[in-house]
């Protein structure tokens, strides 16, 4: 067996940048993921020609120049604008919120009335100082908004009550006086052409990597391989979950091809509703402009993790954020393991922000 300078586990995001710049720092490496396929959740199947988002749907979107000139080394990316459409109930309003929406709901034209219209609602409600997600809700866009379009799509994602979650999850959410469509907003946005597996196949090209190995199931053997290990994988899995549990949302994804060039004519539709069981339809084929003749729609599930599903979404509250902090501090006395990524430091991370974490780390140790 050769001996590597680095072993990293896990071949998403953050491995596979991690990998591309120790083996350019002329560090040897070896990649390995439990999963059959490399690029963690962002990997993409071509289904009837079309890049299927296997993980659910990821745009990429950045107004940091250093990550989008680096990812442009390994794909071309289209122009793709993430402009969903919510559903509640038949009715279809523009996401993000914007003049828009106002119109549809309120009748309102100008941005004045519209304004008008959400202080009034924030004032009837006797909010000043939010301290809920429904309160932070209501003060950004109105109780109808709020009672229409936010409240049960959030309640399905996150399985709790508004009144129950952080104001923190949604202060990001876009709120615009304009009828601009364009929901991040981003200097840089766009969906790699010929999907994102290929553009991580880029990044790992000419390093080793093997697939279906389960690092934990093999952590003695495999840390022998490696001066250093790279782990990405969930931090309280790699300490047995001695202290307990930190808490995610899972997603499961239900994928069908359709016999029909168009499904919904849009590539995400939020249904925000508490009734319909699904958060979203997705439609692959509008992430690339496709004209296939048929299409692939994935609705999306969200529920509570429990061990065996996918982390997705890290519950960022107090009881998770102090048991994550105790976690970590284990993770400080390793010698030999950098933690990092959306598992390993247990944070919600857009993809750009992911690259820059592991670019910085590699600054850092090469």
């Amino acid at each position: 067996m050769s001996h590597y300078d680095y072993l990293i586990v896990g071949a998403g995001l953050y491995g596979a940048v991690c990998a591309r710049e120790a083996v350019k720092a002329g560090k040897s490496v070896l990649v390995i993921d439990k999963r059959p396929n490399i690029a963690g959740n962002v990997y993409t199947q071509e289904v009837e020609g079309i890049n299927v988002h296997v993980y659910g749907a990821h745009i990429f979107h950045t107004n940091n120049k250093t990550v989008w000139d680096y990812v442009n080394q390994f794909a071309e990316f289209n122009r793709f604008t993430n402009s969903p459409v919510a559903n509640y109930r038949g009715e279809l309003y523009s996401l993000p919120f914007n003049m828009y929406t106002f119109n549809k709901m309120w009748g309102v034209v100008t941005p004045e009335e519209a304004e008008a219209k959400i202080a009034g609602q924030r004032a009837a409600a006797g909010i000043t100082e939010p301290k809920n997600l429904e309160e932070q809700a209501i003060s950004l866009v109105g109780t109808d908004i709020y009672e229409k379009l936010v409240k049960g799509y959030t309640e399905k994602q996150w399985g709790r009550d508004c009144k129950d979650l952080p104001a923190f999850i949604i202060k990001r959410l876009p709120v615009r006086f304009t009828f601009d469509n364009n929901y991040f907003n981003a200097l840089y946005q766009g969906i790699p052409m010929g999907g994102y597996t290929k553009m991580v196949a880029n990044m790992l090209d000419g390093i080793e990597v093997r697939l279906n190995v389960d690092y934990l199931a093999s952590k003695a053997e495999l840390d022998a391989l490696a001066d250093k290990v790279i782990y990405t994988g969930p931090i309280d899995a790699y300490f047995g979950y001695r202290l307990g549990n930190l808490e995610y949302r899972s997603v499961r994804f239900e994928t069908e091809v359709l016999d029909k060039p168009n499904f919904q004519g849009n590539a995400a539709v939020n249904y925000t509703d508490r009734e319909t069981p699904w958060t979203r339809i997705i439609e692959h084929k509008w992430f690339e402009f496709g004209d296939q003749p048929k299409t692939v729609i994935s609705r999306e599930y969200s529920s509570e993790w429990k061990p065996g599903d996918e982390p997705y979404y890290p519950v960022n509250d107090q009881r998770n954020g102090a048991l994550y902090q105790q976690y970590k501090a284990l993770a400080d006395a390793e010698e030999k393991v950098i933690f990092g990524g959306r598992l390993g430091e247990y944070k919600y991370y857009d993809m750009d922000a992911v690259i820059a974490s592991a670019l910085n780390k590699c600054e850092e140790l090469f």
